[in-house]
Parts: C-alpha cells; structure tokens; sequence
C-alpha cells in the first residue's frame, strides 16, 4: 500500500525522488471510525495524515474550522510544535496514511518548498507557489523587465535650441523624441519634445530657426525604472495616454521606450486593440476592438501574468472603449457637461471577463440637456450590450433614467438610499461606491461622493445595516462539503457569492466607515492598513486572497468560454489541482476571519 503513495498531490508534488524514497519507508496505514476522534487537543504530535479516504473535520469547541479530504494532510503545525492545537474528527469511515514525525521534519529542514506549502499561512504558500511557477511565469513577457526591451538611446538638447536644430537631431539620429533640458528653472527640469509636437511648432508660424523647443516641451516626463516590469510599463502608457516613457535608473537617464517597441516586445495585440479603439470611425469598429480584449486575457492569462496586472489592463482598455462609443454616441455640449461614470468590478479595477453593464451619467446642476437625453443613453447602453456586455437586470446603466441625473438629483437619491437603508437602497448605495469615471467631468461624480460619505458615517446604526450585507449569500457553513464534494452537494461552488462579495464589500463598508475615497478593493486594504483599521498581516492576506478568487474565477470563465458555454462564475471543484484546492480553503478561510472581524467592528450580532 505505501508503494500507491500519491506523489502528484501537493505538497508531496515538490519532493526529489530520494525525499519520495524517506516517505515509502516511512508511511503504515490507519483506520478510523466515523464519528472517532484522530487527534486530541494537547495530545504529542507523532505522525502527520495524508487522506487515502473519507473527510475529517477540524473543530474548535462545536465548531467546524475546515475539513479534510483524500489527498488532503493534517496536522502539519502540529508536528513542528509538538503539541495539537485542535480536535480533528472522522467524519465517515478514514483511511489515511501514518507519516512519522522525524521523516516530516527531515523533508522540511531539506525542502524549502514542502514545508511552506505544508503548514504555512496563506501568503507563504502564494510565494512557494509563485517560485515554483518561476520558469513558467517568465514565459509572459508582461513580466520582463524595461531594460529587456529595446530602449531608444537618449538625445539630449537645450531648452534654448531652435527647432530647425532638433529637427537636425532627428534627421541624423533617426530619431523621433529628443530630451530637453532647462537650465532656467530651479531646480533644473527636463522635458520631452516629439516629432507631435513639430507639427504644433509648424503650425505656430514663427519661424522654426528662432522659435526655442522649450516653449512647445512637454516637462510632465512620464518615467519608469530599469528594473520595472514590462506589464506595468504598458499600463503606465495606457494610463497616461502617452506613445513612451523615459526610462531613468535614479537621476540617469537610460533610455526612451516607445510604445511600438514594447507592444512590439509583448506581441499580444494589446497595442493593436488600442490602435483599433483610437482609430475607429463607427460603432462597427469599436465592436471589432472589443472583441478582441477577452482574446488578450486568454493569452495574459495562460501566459501567467499576475491577475492585478490583467485587470488593471482590461480597466484601462474598457474605458477607453466606452468614452470613445459615448463621444460617438454624444453631442459635445452634452459630453462636456457630464459625468460618465462605471460601478461594480468595473469601478474598482476588478473586471476580467466582460459582465452586466453598471454604469451611470451625472450632469451639471446649471445644465439643461438635450431633449433626446433618453434616446442617446438607450443608443449607448444598447452599443455596450452589441460589444458583448449584456444589460444589467436591475437596471444599473444609462438607459434607466435613476442612474442619470443633476449633481443635485443624484445627491437626492442618495439621502433616500440613506434614509430608507432597505436591501436594494444599500445595495444601490454600495454600487455607486465603486463608481469611477470613465469620461466627461470627474469633479461631478466627485461632488456627489463627497455627499454620501458626509451622509453616510454619521450613523452607526446605518454603517451596521450596510455592512451586514457581508451575509448577503448565507454564513457559508456548507461550504467545505461543497468543496469535497461530500453528501448531495454540488461539485460546482460561486465564489462570488461565497468569497468574492463579502470580502470586496466588507472592504467597503470599512473604506465608507472611515472615509477612505479609494474605489479599488487593494487600494482601500492599504489605506485600512496605513490608519491603522487592519493590521498588516491581515491586509496583506486580504489582498491575496482577492487575488487568488479572481485568478481562479478567470480560469473557469475562460474554460467555460473554451467550451462554447456562457460564463456563469462557477467553478468547477473538479477542475481544481490539489494545490489549487488546498489554497482556496486558505482563501475562505481568511474571508471567514475577515466577517469575524467585521462582525465585531459593526456589531451585527445585535441587529
């Protein structure tokens, strides 16, 4: 029976063949009956059990902390302390393997790997994870370094140069941006010059041999850091809007990355949907580009690039294909006297694979819009739904006349959402937490903001209400036979429902208790962090474990898509790797924490 030891299971999936070896000769075989205890609170820690059959429960006092399956091990803490914590118990009849304590301890002292994913938290397990995956990872360019790419060397000139003379630098060196450098100011600045901006210098109509390039030099230089990653280089462009950056190593100037050489680099069309976005005439067109962003997370994806990384893309990509179908779509009066704004995943930078449409339009108080404003959002939300993002079934989007409105009409709705704080209003009022802005006037959607959140902390009554909503979905204690696919349950799990939404909203109803304006779910855990209302440790596991649920959500909407089926958010519990299933019981286990720890701050016992 021992020769039948599963190797292909983490963590015994990281040992040499000789590390396999110790395990054979280490291993007997125990039985246990449902219902009999396996380990005791402070018994000695002799052996460490690997799961050939049944599921064991790990309980504090009546309750089930977690539970283990086949494949599964236990109590590997245990072992190096000497001492059981807990109470592990048969949940049906076990067989399990008896590994003994010294061969465990030999493979932890010689395998760095093994032990961590062995007994380690959460974020140790994420990094062995991540070292292991090393080779594949740097597969995806996104995650190269600046200074792999082709950098343009560096031209610099004067700020009082003509620019009949730059132009001469870019004849002779072939070049298409020059450095400039002004030694006027104090301190000194440098700025950037581009073959854009001569046709602005021709345009001027002074002549070209007395107009200085300093006067029409951009001194905003965007930079990055040799050392920075290519992915976030890209998001850095997209971002800014700008076609390079300037590659600085402190106050040296290295090189100029341009945008054709890094999407050149990348070669995963991310540039060509830009381009294609930019460029587009009609709404035609701007469908063809769409299309084109759930093929580029795929490749993202299994090429390994870090799910933040993706989402931040997909973000920027995402908005500008709405505010270019909202400047087709809207009259310039109008654009220029709104807000268009984005909620939900989409607001907080989370989105991967497109979902319903949340989204809305605040207008300027002095403002009176079009009488065809009806007729224009209907067009608009009907052009998101034709680029494969289908209409929200609550009708959270333009076309629906409560999600567009005055700075003052929005500002109304919200002291209603306050006032009346039933399930949908809190609801409305946690979406439009998440608003951000994708086009026209941020300091509307910022007016109407700065409202609620006066509004809003001054209750604590009303701070619990809408934090509660944290057990929206149920408190979730089936979820480890969901997992093990123990009794009738099914062998699919919504980890939205279950992980992802009290996670991400008992973040927000902390970020609105303590008037953190951050939308993204990473941002506000920092600023929790930095006042003071999490500790480190636990932000930190927060911020992985959304990382992890979004990874692993991805995977299955882009198997789903693969299929030809409808992505729906489940995960398929059988598709999971047992590392993968061993991660995500750590993941829950810190959303589990996590509602504990809200439960105390909000006091919802006692609602």
């Amino acid at each position: 029976m021992p020769n039948a030891f599963n190797f292909n299971a983490s963590p015994f999936d990281s040992l040499t063949p000789p590390e396999q070896h110790l395990v054979r000769d280490s291993v007997d075989i125990a039985y246990f009956r449902e219902g009999e205890v396996v380990l005791e609170p402070g018994a000695a820690a002799t052996h460490l059990f690997v799961l050939i059959k049944g599921y064991v429960h790990q309980q504090e006092g009546e309750e089930i902390l977690t539970t283990y399956g086949p494949d599964d091990c236990f109590d590997g803490r245990s072992l190096v302390s000497g001492k059981v914590s807990s109470r592990f118990v048969a949940a049906e009849e076990v067989v399990a393997y008896e590994l003994k304590r010294d061969a465990v301890l030999s493979l932890i002292a010689g395998n760095a790997h093994f032990g961590a994913l062995l007994f380690s938290d959460l974020s140790n397990k994420l990094s062995a994870l991540s070292e292991r995956q090393n080779q594949h990872q740097m597969q995806s360019l996104t995650l190269a370094r600046v200074d792999e790419a082709l950098l343009r060397p560096v031209h610099l000139v004067d700020a009082g140069a003509s620019i009949v003379e730059v132009v001469r630098v870019f004849q002779e060196q072939r070049a298409t941006s020059v450095l400039v450098q002004d030694h006027g100011q104090q301190p000194p600045r440098t700025g950037i010059f581009t073959t854009t901006a001569l046709q602005r210098a021709i345009l001027d109509g002074r002549p070209l041999d007395q107009l200085a390039v300093g006067e029409l030099s951009n001194f905003d230089l965007v930079t990055v850091a040799p050392s920075d990653q290519i992915g976030d280089a890209m998001t850095l462009m997209l971002g800014r809007r700008v076609h390079r950056v300037v590659v600085m190593d402190g106050e040296r100037h290295v090189g100029v990355l341009e945008a054709l050489d890094l999407f050149s680099f990348l070669a995963n069309h991310s540039h060509m949907i830009t381009v294609m976005i930019e460029q587009a005439s009609d709404l035609d067109a701007l469908a063809q580009a769409a299309g084109q962003i759930t093929r580029l997370i795929g490749v993202l994806q299994r090429g390994g690039t870090r799910v933040a990384l993706i989402a931040q893309l997909v973000q920027q990509l995402n908005a500008r294909l709405f505010e270019r179908a909202w400047q087709m779509i809207a009259p310039a009066e109008l654009r220029a006297a709104s807000c268009l704004f984005v909620m939900g995943s989409e607001g907080r930078g989370e989105q991967l694979l497109k979902t319903d449409q949340d989204n809305g339009l605040i207008l300027r108080d002095d403002y009176l819009p079009p009488p065809d404003l009806a007729d224009i959002c209907a067009r608009f939300s009907a052009a998101l739904a034709r680029f494969g993002y289908p209409p929200c079934p609550g009708g959270i989007m333009l076309s629906n006349p409560l999600w567009r409105g005055s700075v003052g009409e929005f500002s109304q709705r919200a002291r209603q959402w306050l006032a009346e704080a039933g399930e949908t209003d809190l609801m409305n009022l946690a979406i439009f937490m998440d608003a951000h802005t994708v086009a026209g006037d941020d300091g509307l959607l910022q007016q109407v903001r700065a409202a609620v959140a006066r509004m809003a902390t001054d209750s604590d009554a009303l701070l619990a209400r809408f934090a509660s909503a944290i057990d929206a979905f149920g408190s979730g204690t089936g979820f480890w036979n969901r997992l093990l696919g123990m009794g009738e349950y099914e062998r699919q799990i919504n980890l939205k429902k279950l992980a992802l939404f009290p996670l991400v909203h008992g973040v927000r109803a902390l970020a609105l208790a303590q008037h953190v304006g951050a939308t993204g779910t990473a941002d506000r855990v920092a600023a929790l962090v930095r006042d003071g209302t999490l500790g480190a440790e636990m932000g930190g596991e927060l911020v992985q474990t959304l990382h992890l649920l979004m990874s692993l959500k991805l995977k299955a909407g882009l198997l789903e898509l693969d299929t030809g089926k409808p992505v729906t958010g489940e995960v398929a519990l059988d598709k999971l790797g047992s590392l993968e299933r061993d991660l995500l019981k750590d993941a829950l286990g810190v959303v589990k924490r996590f509602k504990q720890v809200l439960h105390q701050r909000f006091r919802l016992d006692v609602l």
